[in-house]
């Protein structure tokens, strides 16, 4: 049954009384909810002589209580009755039309255009709480869930879906070789349009990803290139080396080849932060490069600020050292803005949040939390972190994906939603400006708990820790379970989930904001290097020593749902492209596949 209560006059609102909820399909007519509804006596008979016996298995009722949330926890109405049979298009309809009657001045037709998922909540065979997503109707999941009790009040949380699903990656459509050592990182442009790779060979590549050829090779570096990254706006990309050289590239310049620009910038080479430094800003028709002797050793991780935080200026980066500092750089003017010191070890990772902090991790053990927001000091320590027993090897922040993505959000074609062709420099920024906080504002608000950013560090000692980095130097929660250190970890796109990747040759999945176990990927037969997640949060890849990457799907929790076989040699370097067409991988073996469906 559905209960609804009068509001308004002549019946143009929600109807008093009770009203039979048999069927939710057909009309949009508000005087019934905007549905038709049909005798679920009817359908219960039906239901209890299709075979679903004793034999077959348990009966189910014709109808379920449920009681609708959002991501805050805020109850969308009272609880009410609904078909079992109901599928997901029917719950998203009646989502749309409780919306729709909470505002007097809304047609629907904004609510319309909105898709959403639904999550129940279930307990796991080790007895932690998780989400379960609702895929088919809520009469299939309790046929697949038959420990959920059809007595209780089901708990349903709304949220809106992915623009589109990936589909899961199957085959390896193409293998491009070209450096001449092993690959230490690949990494998709975030619009999903472009890759770059980096290497042992001391060089940098861009690839035409539509016929598997360089379409640049900058050889700048001297020394292993160690990390990389691009800019949230794709304008530009770092990339940072063994003896402590960062190097800024265009990878959209035009004009003379990639590396004739490349050669010149060798002579016109500048010292960012130094006091004699040139002043040389170059113009649209010259080469953005620029050199510099960035950190006394070597530079292992890299981080852009959010776009979002910048008025789409992206012009501030921030690199972290062996030699215990991180530095804040501006782009533009060529400038070190400031040096954090404050670890008395190597700083292993840096992340820059969307809420305006910075993150890094030190093998001293420690995490520290920095100001880096527009109006605040620059640099100022907030807050440090301790628990590891020993180094801190890698974090994880809930907002990583949005904050890579920043303006770019995906049509079911791969393609970016937003066009920014046709504009001058200056109406693009504010346009990607714009763009980037409005899906910042709204991963934030999907989240929850509110707008606190979740940081997840993994360290050595085998362990993971959950923090609320923003607000508290004591962790959510200790994460055990791996049995060697743990390499890498990575949010989902949606925050719901973050997945480890250990030497222990196991990938773990677990509830990203209670930080609860919840499943063992296993199948790996060597140390797993590193994980990437689909934009929909759906899949999993991961790359490992025993030269093969896995294609897992989450919710399932069991064995992989592909292995991707075709390097001969250990795979160390690993993307997911924001527009989830492609994963590369990149290998000891010298080569980078791009994998599709």
């Amino acid at each position: 049954m559905v209960e609804t209560k009068t509001s308004g006059k002549n019946g143009d609102k929600r109807t008093g009384g009770i009203a039979w909820a048999g069927s939710l399909v057909g009309s949009e007519n508000p005087n019934n909810l905007g549905y038709r509804y049909s005798n679920p006596l009817k359908r219960y008979k039906k239901a209890t002589t299709n075979g679903d016996d004793d034999e077959n298995g348990p009966e189910f009722p014709s109808n379920v209580v449920v009681q609708f949330s959002n991501r805050q926890g805020e109850e969308l109405s009272s609880s009410m009755d609904v078909p079992t049979e109901s599928s997901v298009d029917d719950l998203q309809a009646l989502v749309h039309s409780l919306l729709q009657g909470m505002d007097d001045n809304d047609d629907g037709s904004a609510a319309k255009r909105i898709p959403y998922s639904f999550y129940a909540k279930i307990k796991r065979e080790n007895g932690v709480l998780d989400e379960v997503e609702i895929t088919s109707s809520i009469l299939e999941f309790l046929k697949e869930h038959k420990d959920v009790s059809t007595e209780m009040t089901l708990e349903l949380t709304y949220q809106p879906l992915a623009i589109f699903k990936v589909r899961p990656i199957t085959r390896c459509t193409s293998t491009m070789p070209g450096h001449t050592e092993a690959i230490l990182h690949v990494s998709f442009s975030p619009d999903g349009q472009q890759l770059a790779s980096g290497g042992g060979d001391t060089t940098v590549r861009f690839w035409d990803l539509n016929t598997s050829l360089p379409k640049a090779t900058c050889k700048q570096h001297t020394d292993h290139v160690l990390c990389t990254a691009w800019s949230p706006d794709g304008k530009y990309f770092a990339s940072a080396d063994k003896r402590g050289t960062l190097i800024l590239w265009n990878p959209n310049q035009r004009g003379r080849s990639n590396q004739q620009k490349a050669e010149s910038m060798a002579e016109e080479e500048t010292v960012i932060g130094a006091t004699n430094a040139k002043k040389k800003i170059p113009n649209a028709s010259e080469p953005v490069w620029v050199k510099a002797k960035a950190h006394s050793q070597y530079v292992s991780s890299l981080a852009w600020e959010p776009l979002h935080l910048n008025q789409g200026r992206g012009e501030r980066l921030v690199t972290a050292s062996k030699d215990g500092t991180c530095k804040i750089w501006n782009v533009r003017t060529r400038q070190c803005l400031i040096t954090l010191s404050g670890h008395t070890d190597a700083v292993e990772a840096v992340k820059w949040g969307g809420e305006g902090f910075l993150y890094t991790a030190s093998r001293d053990r420690t995490i520290k939390v920095w100001t880096a927001k527009e109006g605040d000091v620059l640099g100022k320590l907030v807050r440090t972190l301790k628990g590891h027993g020993h180094r801190v090897n890698t974090l994880a922040l809930s907002s990583d994906y949005v904050c890579r993505t920043g303006p770019y959000d995906f049509a079911p074609s791969g393609r970016p939603q937003r066009s920014f062709d046709g504009m001058d420099e200056d109406a693009t920024r504010k346009a990607k400006y714009q763009a980037a906080l409005e899906r910042y504002q709204a991963f934030r608000d999907q989240q929850d708990g509110g707008h606190q950013e979740r940081l997840v560090s993994g360290s050595d000692d085998y362990t993971l820790f959950l923090w609320h980095p923003m607000s508290d130097k004591h962790p959510v929660k200790r994460l055990t379970g791996h049995q060697q250190a743990v390499n890498h970890i990575q949010f989902s796109p949606d925050g719901r989930y973050f997945a480890s990747a250990s030497f222990d040759k196991k990938v773990k999945i677990w509830n990203g904001y209670s930080g609860d176990f919840l499943s063992t990927l296993t199948g790996h037969v060597g140390a797993v290097y590193q994980v990437a997640w689909s934009s929909d949060s759906r899949f999993l890849v991961s790359a490992s020593k025993d030269s093969t990457a896995k294609l897992w799907e989450v919710s399932s929790g069991k064995a992989a749902k592909a292995t991707l076989p075709g390097h001969a040699d250990e795979v160390y370097a690993l993307d997911w492209s924001p527009n989830g067409a492609s994963v590369a991988t990149g290998s000891k073996d010298r080569t980078i596949k791009i994998w599709k469906h």
